[in-house]
């Protein structure tokens, strides 16, 4: 456990700093909002609070690229298009919805056995599990938190598992140039793909100069992007779930146990992390994250290619190399972002190491990590994280404080509750090819 921790005027500034970026984000998430709701669906209902707790970064037209001519409807058709293009990997045949699957929740992984997903290249993997691109709208920019009387501070929001990028703009790009995923060599690849593409015109239309260099045409399929995973049909809130706290559906005794389950914080207590408003008529206040990182300490998954060093290891967060922010400090190594549990029961794999391929397996991890360690690291506790890190690991909270040999924190009735739960949050509408 950390007694101190180094600078702690510094910390306190950058937190102040946070949080006047959050509530700008806020009155940004609440334009966004209404202004993507006009149209073909009804609009999304917005309060102060929901603004509050759940708002995301204002979307930026591309810096080099006049988007004027583009209304947000054609935006979102443009991106829908690329999103489902499966002529912009290298070779041609991987789209971005090849691995982010809408029968999977937008999660997927290409047909790979390993956890993470087959890249457009044989032998190739990514790094990562794949995870879901629905509800992107909500993600705030990475940004500390800390509370009073912390001894550190939080990290919240950002994409990807370490909140590396703070624009969907930003994740777009970053697949699209991995060797291991679309593997592009270049932008200028990206750019002679979209230039020969059928919606080709649809670009020259919308954004002038649009071709003239590499950067404005990777700029303006990042923002077409981000308008198409930001529109309201990413974000349906269409699950039995969603009709229930609106008051139209009733859950079944099994998912309403599994429910008062989750719920509790001496048992599952999986809303500590997984954020749920039951009280609310609005399903906007229930994310099922608080877009936080947590240190689980997952097992290893051997099957990763990267694994066969036994000293190589994914250090999340503090890998992110961000001297304003320091999360390079190693109470930041092996942290990980919470997902969303949203069409969580749709998902191929799970964990940020895609360890895992059953879902009642991970509340079964959760339930008898303290209690059982040496039914999921066969060599050492906590063996997917060095040594000098695992103090950091949450050892503290429900259900993780079981000590080894004592009862689990759930029984196997009330881990299959939690399961029939969770499969209440799968959305019923969910936007496929176009």
């Amino acid at each position: 456990m950390v007694t101190s921790a180094p600078n702690v005027r510094h910390w306190r500034m950058l937190a102040l700093g946070a949080l006047g970026l959050a509530l700008c984000g806020a009155l940004a998430w609440v334009d966004s909002v209404r202004a993507a709701a006009g149209g073909d669906d009804e609009p999304i209902r917005v309060n102060a609070a929901a603004a509050e707790s759940a708002a995301i970064h204002a979307v930026a037209p591309p810096r080099e690229v006049s988007e004027s001519a583009t209304s947000e409807d054609a935006r979102v058709t443009l991106g829908r298009k690329m999103f489902f293009d499966p002529a912009l990997s290298v070779p041609a045949g991987t789209s971005c919805a090849t691995c982010h699957d809408p029968k999977r929740g937008y999660a997927g992984g290409n047909g790979s056995p390993l956890g993470v997903a087959h890249g457009s290249r044989a032998g190739h993997f990514a790094r990562r599990n794949t995870p879901s691109v629905l509800y992107l709208r909500f993600v705030r920019p990475f940004h500390l938190e800390w509370e009073d009387e912390a001894e550190l501070p939080e990290a919240f929001g950002g994409f990807f598992w370490d909140g590396r990028a703070n624009t969907v703009a930003q994740v777009a790009s970053q697949p699209l140039l991995n060797p291991n995923e679309m593997a592009n060599p270049s932008t200028r690849q990206i750019t002679d793909t979209l230039r020969a593409s059928a919606y080709a015109d649809e670009l020259r239309a919308g954004f002038d100069h649009v071709f003239d260099t590499p950067e404005n045409a990777v700029e303006a399929l990042g923002f077409c992007l981000e308008a198409f995973l930001t529109s309201p049909a990413l974000a349906p809130f269409s699950s039995k779930f969603d009709g229930y706290v609106r008051g139209e559906t009733a859950l079944s005794p099994l998912e309403n146990e599994g429910l008062a389950l989750f719920d509790d914080r001496n048992k599952g207590a999986c809303s500590s992390c997984h954020k749920l408003d039951v009280s609310s008529h609005e399903p906007e206040r229930s994310l099922f994250t608080d877009y936080g990182y947590d240190t689980v300490s997952v097992p290893r998954n051997h099957a990763l290619p990267a694994n066969r060093d036994p000293n190589a290891y994914d250090l999340g967060v503090c890998e992110r190399h961000d001297a304003r922010l320091h999360t390079e400090d190693p109470w930041f190594c092996g942290a990980f972002r919470t997902p969303s549990l949203r069409n969580v029961a749709l998902r191929p794999s799970f964990m940020h190491n895609g360890v895992f391929t059953d879902l009642r397996t991970v509340v079964a991890f959760y339930a008898t990590r303290g209690s059982d360690p040496k039914r999921w690291y066969a060599r050492a506790k906590f063996d997917d994280l060095p040594q000098k890190y695992q103090k950091y690991v949450n050892t503290s909270a429900a259900p993780y404080n079981q000590l080894a040999g004592a009862p689990p924190a759930l029984s196997e009735h009330e881990i299959d509750a939690i399961v029939a739960f969770l499969g209440t949050l799968t959305d019923e509408r969910l936007p496929l090819a176009p």
